[in-house]
């Protein structure tokens, strides 16, 4: 019994709490390398909202906010808390804030959205983001050299338009917001490479929001050297070709790049939904430059409140 209470006594004192802001932002956001503009519902003004990063065991104090210039209400799902529903995942109405405390229990890569009605639209139109929680046994998983996050959704071209999202009337599939935001090869203008080091092994935290189509994750002339599903570490797949991700679904892979320089195209191998903007291509040379988890991203120009 004493055992019993120092050990919970040290994982009490381990745990850390992180504070998690997020406000809902109606915006317009640019989806191509041409300055296409699209009208985005957000979260801290970003599509996909901001990757929020935590280790298994700590405390998420997260405080959500619709401020009432919007003109819609709002909420957050984290798929990564079990949490009361009725209480937390409640739409917000412009104006009103909420806050609380849940605990990241099961490590992984989750999703997070918005759940207010008709959530297939705030999900189509941005709400919707990536959350790491990072395993508290370091050992059990590989190190990886370099990371990245790329967020698949479906760009629908009417944003009001609520049926068409139903009937998968969908004009891009899209990497983290933007239509070829890593394929410089196929980008009508702009893209930028993803970049290695020969000899590392990358990571990608790879999210799907959907709101509909699934993923077959497939790097071109190369495998997946691990595969975790959800990234959690009991998860485990060895030298997978091409990994299928659900809507709301996720994954952790791993790839080793050891051919020397050269490029490797990640694709979804639904190929309707690739050839439409969902190909990132990482290139691999020595003198590759660090970048951010999800690279390239731009925050939205703010509506004004007579917009809405």
């Amino acid at each position: 019994m004493a055992c019993a209470a120092l050990f919970a006594m040290a994982a009490a004192v381990e745990a850390k709490t992180v504070k998690v802001e997020m406000t809902a932002v109606e915006t317009d956001v640019v989806v191509d390398g041409e300055g296409t503009t699209y009208s985005a519902w957000t979260f801290n003004n970003q599509y996909p909202g901001p990757v929020i990063r935590v280790e298994q065991g700590d405390l998420v104090d997260f405080s959500f906010t619709n401020p009432e210039t919007n003109g819609r209400p709002h909420s957050m799902d984290f798929h990564a808390a079990q949490t009361d529903f009725l209480m937390h995942y409640r739409e917000l109405r412009p104006g009103e804030s909420l806050q609380y405390t849940w605990e990241a229990k099961e490590p992984g890569i989750f999703v997070y959205h918005c759940g207010a009605s008709p959530m297939i639209q705030h999900v189509a139109r941005g709400m919707m983001g990536a959350i790491i929680v990072d395993p508290k046994d370091k050992k059990s998983m590989p190190v990886a050299d370099r990371e990245y996050v790329l967020v698949q959704s479906e760009l629908y071209k009417d944003p009001d338009d609520v049926q068409g999202m139903f009937d998968r009337k969908y004009e891009n599939v899209v990497f983290n917001g933007g239509v070829f935001r890593y394929d410089p090869v196929h980008s009508k203008s702009g893209g930028h490479f993803l970049e290695a080091k020969p000899d590392e092994r990358v990571r990608f935290y790879f999210v799907n929001t959907g709101p509909n189509n699934f993923s077959a994750v497939h790097p071109i002339a190369e495998l997946w050297e691990d595969v975790w599903e959800s990234g959690n570490p009991a998860n485990r797949l060895r030298g997978v070709q091409t990994y299928m991700v659900p809507p709301a679904g996720a994954a952790i892979m791993d790839m080793v790049v050891d051919k020397g320089e050269g490029v490797v195209p990640i694709v979804t191998h639904s190929l309707t939904d690739a050839l439409r903007g969902a190909i990132a291509i990482l290139k691999v040379h020595k003198d590759a430059t660090n970048l951010p988890l999800m690279p390239f991203i731009a925050s939205g120009k703010v509506k004004s409140a007579a917009a809405h």
